[in-house]
């Protein structure tokens, strides 16, 4: 009897140390115990997403980049690649985005995806000119790849978006643009200022910004006593941003007065526009 209450007693301890040790072993995170190696393309790229849909992007994001390393000729390390600079992307790491969106570039020239991978490197530099004071760098950057995506991959879904951001990326150049000249006018430093304004109106004509560069040439130029050239540069104004503002004002310096130019023997990049402007050409 004392036996047998002995192996009960022992069994019981048994019992007590098995479901401790299982609960001490159900608390270890068992993922950092995995040797990645071990785990097939497959599962790990299934652990990526999980990851990713935790939103533990620095972990998927290495464990996307797992699996380039552990099965770098496996087609799902060429979708991992992707996800690798899309979640970068996501955590604006746009260096890291960068290397791998030109990585899957390099690797997969002509996949079906490579638009996008073109896509999110022009980001990797647009998302970062949101300063007007920043240098403008990447804005230039951004611009030389969205025409990558619009003229290689025109059926491309990513080529309207580019369009778009193309466009916004000029209006921010004008914008600096725009903001230095303003500050030589003031300072009356006419030539400067309207060097400034005259590449606006040259270089980004289509942008919001044209019908101010217009009117701070008029002050400008009138500044210098150049009224040929101010009355030309309101003229143009005049006929394509009649109702803006800026034509207003350009009217008022010039004395409420028709503005008809007279070009006979002007030369210059301003009657050269006003001559477009007159054909229909400009803008």
């Amino acid at each position: 009897m004392p036996m047998n209450s002995s192996k009960k007693s022992a069994s019981k301890i048994n019992l007590i140390l098995g479901l401790t040790l299982l609960f001490v072993l159900g608390c270890v995170n068992i993922d950092e115990d995995i040797v990645l190696e071990d785990l097939s393309a497959r599962e790990i790229f299934i652990n990526a997403e999980k990851a990713w849909g935790n939103g533990d992007n620095e972990k998927a994001a290495e464990l996307f980049l797992e699996i380039e390393r552990i099965y770098p000729y496996s087609e799902l390390a060429k979708q991992a690649l992707l996800n690798n600079a899309i979640v970068l992307q996501l955590e604006k790491d746009y260096e890291g985005s960068r290397l791998s969106a030109n990585r899957f570039i390099t690797f997969y020239p002509a996949d079906k995806n490579t638009p996008y991978a073109y896509y999110l490197l022009a980001l990797s530099y647009y998302d970062q000119i949101d300063e007007i004071g920043r240098d403008q760098a990447n804005t230039y950057e951004a611009l030389k790849l969205f025409r990558i995506i619009i003229e290689r991959y025109p059926e491309s879904k990513f080529s309207s978006a580019s369009s778009l951001k193309k466009d916004l990326a000029f209006d921010h150049l004008a914008a600096k643009e725009m903001e230095v000249g303003r500050y030589y006018l003031k300072n009356s430093h006419y030539i400067a200022a309207i060097n400034r304004f005259e590449t606006v109106v040259k270089e980004y004509p289509t942008t919001s910004h044209t019908p101010e560069a217009l009117h701070r040439l008029v002050e400008a130029y009138l500044s210098l006593g150049l009224e040929g050239e101010a009355t030309v540069a309101a003229a143009i104004l005049g006929h394509n941003f009649k109702s803006s503002l800026w034509y207003q004002e350009s009217y008022n310096l010039l004395g409420n007065e028709d503005i008809n130019p007279n070009l006979t023997g002007f030369r210059g990049w301003l009657g050269d526009i006003y001559r477009q402007v007159i054909r229909g050409e400009w803008i």
